[in-house]
Formats: C-alpha cells, sequence, structure tokens
C-alpha cells in the first residue's frame, strides 16, 4: 500500500469530498498530515481503492436511496396538493358563478309591495275601460299599516 502526498484541494479531488471534509479527517487523524515550513497543509492518501471510493460502499448508498425514496414521498404529496386546489379552484368558481345568479334575482325578490297592493285594489269601472285603482282610505287606528321588513328589523318607524 503506497501513498500520496496531496494538497488540500487536491486530496478533496481525489476522495470525491469537500475541503473542509478532508481538514476535519487530517484533525481527527483519520487520513495523515503534515504541515511544510510555509504552512501549506499536505494530507497523505492511500493509492488502493477502498480510501478513494468510499462513497460507493455501504452507508452513503443507504443515504442516497433515502433520499430518492423521501423525494418519491414529496412528489407524490405535491401531485396530492395540486389536485386538491384544482378541486378547490373549480367549486370557488362554481359558487361564485351560483351567487352571481342569486344576486341578479335579488331585485326581482324585493320587488316594492305597492304594485301588488294595487293589483288587488283595481276594480273594473265597466265592460270596455280598464281596472281603476280604488281611493285609498284614510289611516286609522283599527287598520294596521304594514311596514317593511328592513324598517321593522332595524325598528324605524
Amino acid at each position: 500500500m503506497t501513498s500520496r502526498r496531496l494538497t488540500v484541494q487536491e486530496a478533496a479531488e481525489v476522495l470525491g469530498t469537500s475541503v473542509d471534509a478532508v481538514r476535519m479527517r487530517a484533525r481527527r487523524g483519520t487520513l495523515g498530515s503534515d504541515k511544510d515550513p510555509d504552512g501549506r497543509v499536505y494530507v497523505w492518501v492511500d493509492s488502493d481503492d477502498s480510501e478513494t471510493k468510499q462513497e460507493l460502499n455501504g452507508e452513503p448508498a443507504a443515504l442516497i436511496s433515502a433520499k430518492d425514496e423521501t423525494i418519491r414521498v414529496l412528489e407524490e404529496q405535491l401531485r396530492e396538493e395540486r389536485e386538491s386546489r384544482r378541486r378547490a379552484d373549480t367549486i370557488i368558481a362554481q359558487l361564485t358563478q351560483a351567487n352571481a345568479a342569486l344576486a341578479a334575482r335579488v331585485p326581482e325578490l324585493e320587488a316594492p309591495q305597492s304594485h301588488a297592493d294595487e293589483a288587488e285594489r283595481a276594480e273594473p269601472r265597466s265592460n270596455t275601460e280598464g281596472p281603476h285603482v280604488a281611493q285609498e282610505r284614510p289611516f286609522t287606528n283599527e287598520e294596521p299599516r304594514r311596514r317593511s321588513w328592513w324598517r321593522e328589523f332595524f325598528g324605524f318607524e
């Protein structure tokens, strides 16, 4: 087994890790290292395949498959949320249309009562003439006066 003396950057490239990971391994003592008089750090890297191909063995492969599974689950959740959002948008659009249709009917539902009252009091004058409105009688205490529902509800006279 032979070792090569490499700079930290070169060792990171050979090992397939980051520069910081190589520095931490050198501090922990899992990689041999020494310093030049200039202050440059060199790392001793074994030339066999087990040192340089650590990512392909065991635990990192399990991490990659776990990451892939997590991505698959998250993509499925995203797909479900998009479908749920689409259904909610459809319901909102239908309710908006129904609301607009009901709003268009409000004026006919709140038509003034005076036209209906006049039609009830209309009496034909003769066969040749159309109906006419009977003259209103003056208000007496015996006949209660009808107020509109909103005046009654809010207490207006």
